[in-house]
């Protein structure tokens, strides 16, 4: 069975991109754009396909026991003993604590984290974080995606353990972030179990895919101002698991997440169009009446599929919900 090339993960580049990944009404964005695109390791694997990442050895490795080292992007973080308050400011770290089983040790959660339905939302924001609100919840541990105003140096100057993990450039990236998690929150069995169940519910999908003699193409959009997501993303990566080929990718400026131009999505002509822009009001009937879109293949043939941005900006469990959704419309596709 294939599995996903790893892909190294250069220093971060800082661009908004979005709440849930992407909210363009947003001024700020979590993480740091989803650190700057870099080659796949193997270049006769010409479709990424899930595979085992280091979860397992790391969970093997670390154990529950604490005090314990966990790796996060500020760098080895020694927790000393089992969080009891957790703060979460990242909609996806959220996610990931719920599904291994620690969202008991949560007492609060930023204003975007509304999944799932039982998550203690309150006002604080991950994108402008104050080190003061926060430290109101007395919490032994932060969780976020995106070090805004220096809350990451705030939270440690006061003795408060802050795990930074930025947006996931592969699902490799994902399931280590889920293991670390496993292994600060005293959750390693837990983390591991869903890392597994990830890996292979991402491995049955990848296999239903409808096979074709050409792969069909698609355009995701993030917002009305055509920003999108190439294959250098997680999100570009769940494309290819359903044998898809991005458009986009000739417009990758470094980040993953450029913004195209109107002619170069109607010269590319997609056979399929994405829309994970709710929030602009953006849908199927939208699309089809820009200017010379009418033309598209995608809009002619109806292959328009509206996403839920949610699901399909976070790079935790539910990016096996996502992949769920693209097998489906690929299959279904004219």
């Amino acid at each position: 069975m294939r599995r996903i090339p790893r892909m190294s993960s250069p220093t971060p580049t800082r661009r908004p991109v979005a709440a849930s990944v992407w909210r363009p009404t947003c001024a700020l964005a979590i993480a740091a754009t989803l650190a700057v695109a870099a080659g796949c390791g193997d270049d006769d694997e010409s479709v990424p396909q899930s595979g085992q990442s280091d979860a397992g050895a790391a969970a093997e490795t670390t154990g529950a026991a604490f005090p314990a080292d966990v790796e996060a992007a500020n760098g080895t973080v020694t927790i000393e003993t089992e969080p009891e308050r957790i703060v979460s400011l990242s909609p996806t770290a959220t996610e990931m604590v719920y599904a291994i089983g620690a969202g008991d040790q949560v007492v609060a959660v930023d204003d975007f984290s509304n999944y799932p339905e039982d998550a203690p939302v309150t006002d604080l924001s991950g994108f402008e974080p104050n080190v003061e609100a926060v430290t109101t919840y007395d919490p032994d541990l932060v969780v976020l995606s995106f070090d805004a105003n220096d809350v990451v140096a705030g939270l440690e100057r006061v003795d408060i353990p802050v795990l930074e993990f930025p947006a996931a450039m592969t699902l490799d990236e994902s399931y280590d972030q889920i293991t670390q998690l496993g292994a600060a929150t005293g959750n390693v069995d837990e983390a591991a179990e869903v890392v597994d169940d990830m890996q292979a519910d991402i491995d049955d999908l990848a296999a239903q895919a409808a096979e074709r003699d050409e792969p069909l193409t698609y355009y995701h959009e993030l917002d009305d101002q055509l920003h999108t997501a190439t294959s250098q993303t997680f999100i570009g990566q769940v494309y290819a698991l359903a044998g898809l080929e991005n458009v986009a990718d000739a417009a990758d400026d470094g980040t993953g997440y450029p913004q195209v131009s109107a002619e170069l999505l109607l010269d590319s002509d997609p056979d399929m169009i994405f829309l994970a822009d709710e929030a602009a009001g953006i849908d199927a009937g939208a699309v089809a009446a820009r200017p010379g879109w009418d033309q598209v293949t995608a809009v002619r043939n109806g292959d328009i599929i509206e996403l839920d941005p949610d699901i399909t900006s976070r790079w935790g469990p539910r990016v096996v919900e996502f992949l769920r959704t693209v097998v489906k419309a690929t299959s279904d596709a004219g």
